[in-house]
């Protein structure tokens, strides 16, 4: 199985929603942020749905449950904010 250098070296603490913008907290104690604007589901959507959010997959991916939207945290990393 191929894994990125990212996906063996740390995964998400904790995932939140402000100001319009998608926190992560790694498990390395760096913080990434990203506009919701760049995600078609993500940017349409109420606040109350853009804070609910879940970390999947041992802290490798996001979950959206309101939403129906994942993201995983390689393709945050590399620029890639939507299935599109």
């Amino acid at each position: 199985m191929k894994y990125m250098v990212a996906e063996l070296m740390f995964n998400a603490e904790k995932a939140w929603y402000e100001n319009g913008k998608i926190c992560i907290l790694l498990s390395d104690n760096k913080e990434i942020r990203f506009p919701v604007s760049l995600n078609e589901k993500l940017s349409n959507a109420p606040v109350e749905k853009l804070a609910n959010i879940e970390l999947i997959c041992n802290g490798t991916g996001l979950h959206w449950p309101d939403l129906d939207e994942d993201l995983s945290l390689t393709g945050i990393m590399e620029g890639r904010f939507s299935k599109n």
